[in-house]
């Protein structure tokens, strides 16, 4: 029980990003949505939201592994990472043409 903090953190996670893929993109700061089209709303908030949700799970995953083996974690949660700020970054520079 000593990384309850990991599953808080991963449940939060996860939860903003099906938030984000339902078209709610408000809990995304203003600045990474100011030039986002009103037509790309909902391609925007899924692209996010998915990147979101992976990296959410991902946390979620690794404090279920940790009750067989605490080295397991950073084989579910690094990947996980790369491809979830892969999704979260193609986003970003698809439909708010930049990081900012």
């Amino acid at each position: 029980m000593e990384h309850i903090a990991l599953l808080i953190l991963g449940i939060f996670i996860a939860i903003i990003g099906i938030v984000n893929i339902m078209g709610n993109i408000s809990t995304i700061h203003s600045y990474n949505r100011r030039k986002v089209r009103e037509e790309d709303v909902p391609k925007y908030g899924r692209a996010v939201g998915t990147g979101t949700l992976i990296i959410g799970v991902s946390l979620i995953a690794a404090f279920v592994t940790t009750f067989w083996s605490e080295t397991a974690m950073s084989f579910i949660v690094i990947p996980a990472l790369v491809i979830g700020l892969g999704f979260i970054l193609y986003a970003q520079f698809k439909y708010n043409k930049g990081i900012f």
